[in-house]
């Protein structure tokens, strides 16, 4: 958000990803986490518009977020070795003192090379996996990534280009030239 000229205050939203909806498609679940981040942090400033995202990894209609630990991150990268999946973000703008809630959603197809166990044993204890989706991260040095279509910037976190068009939508312009 900074490179792209907008100024912001970050505000952790304090949501439990654990307590979401059972049976949510992984881009219900973006959309889902989105907006009740969205909605927390509105609470806390209903006169600004407030930008919330969620991310996750659909392999199939099976959702992956960010592991929970490096057995989790394990079984990630085991499940997406040599696949194609999707890379989902839900993205919420509010602004409770105008009344508007609007959701859009980005999605970008990755594939990913095989991957030996060594490599991501190695890759483990890096620790990079931690914090990402799917428990791999595009950006990093080795991603294991082939080929991707779609958004790059939303497989990284943050689909700048729609994440610009919303904001533009209620008059929210970058401050300064990126």
């Amino acid at each position: 958000m900074r490179q792209a000229g907008y100024e912001f205050l970050v505000h952790p939203a304090h949501i439990d990803e654990d307590t979401t909806p059972l049976r949510l498609l992984p881009i219900e679940l973006a959309r889902f986490l989105s907006a009740e981040k969205a909605r927390e942090v509105a609470r806390v400033y209903p006169d600004d518009v407030v930008l919330a995202a969620d991310t996750v990894v659909a392999f199939g209609d099976r959702a992956l977020g960010k592991p929970v630990d490096v057995e989790d991150a394990r079984h990630m990268l085991m499940l997406l070795s040599g696949t194609t999946h999707i890379v989902i973000t839900g993205i919420t703008l509010i602004c409770s003192s105008r009344g508007l809630e609007q959701t859009r959603t980005v999605m970008s197809a990755v594939k990913m090379r095989r991957l030996r166990t060594s490599q991501i044993e190695q890759y483990l204890a890096g620790g990079q996996w931690a914090g990402k989706a799917g428990g791999y991260g595009i950006q990093d040095r080795d991603p294991f990534v082939t080929r991707m279509s779609g958004s790059l910037s939303n497989i990284v976190g943050m689909p700048m280009e729609a994440t610009a068009e919303l904001l533009a939508s209620v008059g929210v312009v970058p401050t300064r030239l990126a």
